[in-house]
């Protein structure tokens, strides 16, 4: 998946005793919450917890929920530097997502929302426990994945977010916490 279709990988972008201090103190200094999203009608816990930090007047939303402005912590202001000079993007929010177990997922989705922009780049960090990663073109078809490490960045640019769905399954395997940090910016 490495460099095709809108998607860049990079193990190992954060080396791992930097990438371990990291996730500790997000796991525990971030405002982790378990929110309900609208499924089919009806109301259910997202399957896993999620933490947002964004500019002064930036707002957000999917699945039902909406986020606005929320201090970035300081850990998240200085990976948002490290990334902006990686990437040569400007982001204004970013979006945790923490796994507790196997049991914890993400869903078939795209980040395709207008707000987003038109080629909407995210660079995605991976904290923790790897995961397996899926992408499928849109509307279905032939899936591909790719196990996110402790460390890694994945970038999602172009059209991935219009031709692609992403989901990190459940797994019935043993894997501890994982934290994934998307960052993006929000028009």
């Amino acid at each position: 998946m490495t460099g095709d279709n809108g998607f860049c990988y990079q193990p190992g972008w954060l080396p791992e005793d930097e990438a371990d201090r990291v996730l500790s103190t997000l796991r525990m200094e971030l405002d982790w919450r378990q929110l309900p999203v609208k499924m089919f009608g009806r109301e259910i816990p997202q399957p896993r917890l999620t933490a947002w930090c964004a500019d002064t007047g930036v707002r957000y939303a999917y699945s039902g929920l909406r986020f606005g402005a929320r201090r970035w912590h300081p850990e998240l202001k200085r990976l948002r530097r490290a990334l902006e000079l990686r990437t040569g993007g400007v982001f204004n929010s970013v979006l945790a997502n923490a796994y507790r177990n196997g049991r914890d997922s993400m869903g078939w989705h795209a980040d395709d929302e207008p707000e987003l922009g038109q080629e909407p780049l995210i660079a995605s960090l991976s904290l923790g426990s790897a995961r397996r990663f899926l992408i499928r073109p849109t509307g279905g078809g032939r899936s591909r994945h790719l196990d996110l490490e402790h460390g890694s960045l994945l970038l999602m640019q172009g059209q991935s977010q219009h031709e692609w769905q992403h989901a990190i399954p459940k797994t019935s395997r043993t894997v501890g916490w994982r934290i994934n940090l998307t960052f993006r910016r929000v028009c």
